[in-house]
């Protein structure tokens, strides 16, 4: 699972570059989060835009990781993709998250 980050200031950008947030790769995906995330950014925010679907075991590794972030840090969604979106819809995670409809919008936002 291929993840790309920059950090400006306080956020940092992390990027899905797979189609799929699956089974085969919630492991993965968590672990790379996990590294990628050890800068200690006080705002992150994970670019869905490449992502056009998810499954539970997905939906499960990016809930697990904004725990592994703790209680002082942030991870806003970007880019969902209408399938996507719906998920997190359909499982109220949308209650959880703040979705963004794209990086630009989220960057713009102010960290809560």
């Amino acid at each position: 699972m291929a993840l790309s980050s920059n950090t400006t200031g306080e956020t940092q950008v992390i990027r899905v570059d797979a189609d799929r947030i699956d089974a085969a790769m919630a492991i993965q995906f968590k672990e790379n989060m996990r590294l990628e995330t050890d800068s200690g950014a006080r705002r992150v925010i994970l670019d869905l835009s490449a992502v056009e679907f998810i499954d539970s075991s997905g939906l499960g590794a990016i809930v697990a990781s904004m725990k592994q972030l703790g209680g002082d840090r942030r991870l806003d969604l970007a880019g969902l993709q209408p399938v996507v979106e719906k998920v997190f819809r359909l499982t109220r995670m949308d209650t959880v998250f703040r979705l963004f409809p794209n990086l630009d919008d989220a960057l713009a936002a102010q960290s809560e």
